[in-house]
């Protein structure tokens, strides 16, 4: 944005974008009527609130130039892309009308009101500033560099993935979706490692304890006597 002042251009405001390092669109506006902010008394609103934009008027829709300045106005005040709006947040609504050969561009700040309900009552107070603009010169670009400039590269694009969910943790759940299994026909892998052993040592214990109560018993039958001196 540019503003100049000269004799034979008064009050000019120049808008301009650029594309690959070049200009893509510049609009020249004449200012005939402007009322800043000290000329209203009210109070305003909070500095880098993000605006809504209002275009009201046939030929923002019906001839290329206001169609042009009304793209190039979205991508002047819309700000950074956000994921997320607090409807307290919402302070300020900037009003652009096409009308009569002119464009009245008009700044109102938000007032929520009690309305008895959850939902409350909106009203709109002019805050500033002001401008009456007028349309002068333009420097387009052709149809063809427009259509490319709006073109988003694939490596910005967000990938769509399929099955796959956050909770409110920001912890990521996939979902894999499987045929149904036989686990009758699963063939594992034989280890030496993994045969049962305790059967065996099973086995074997109660044939000790035998022998042992065996030895016990012929020990009881045939007692040794000791010669006491």
């Amino acid at each position: 944005m540019f503003g100049s002042h000269n004799k034979k251009r008064p009050h000019n405001l120049i808008i301009g974008r650029m594309f690959d390092y070049h200009i893509l669109d510049m609009i020249e506006l004449g200012i005939e009527k402007f009322q800043g902010l000290s000329d209203f008394k009210n109070s305003k609103s909070a500095e880098g609130s993000k605006p809504m934009l209002v275009f009201a008027g046939d030929l923002f829709e019906l001839d290329n130039n206001h169609k042009r300045l009304k793209n190039l106005l979205i991508d002047f005040f819309r700000g950074p892309t956000v994921s997320n709006i607090r409807l307290g947040g919402l302070e300020i609504v900037l009003h652009f009308t096409a009308l009569a050969g002119k464009i009245f561009m008009r700044s109102y700040k938000v007032l929520m009101k009690k309305s008895g309900c959850r939902i409350p009552r909106i009203e709109l107070e002019e805050m500033g500033p002001s401008f009456d603009f007028v349309l002068k010169r333009t420097h387009l670009a052709s149809d063809d560099l427009y259509k490319k400039s709006l073109q988003q590269p694939k490596s910005l694009k967000a990938k769509k993935k399929k099955n796959l969910s956050r909770d409110v943790f920001g912890t990521s759940y996939g979902r894999i979706h499987m045929e149904k299994q036989d686990l009758t026909k699963l063939q594992t892998r034989k280890m030496k490692g993994l045969k049962r052993k305790g059967a065996k040592v099973a086995a074997t214990a109660p044939a000790a304890a035998g022998e042992e109560e065996e030895e016990v018993d012929q020990a009881g039958s045939n007692p040794k006597s000791a010669r006491v001196e």
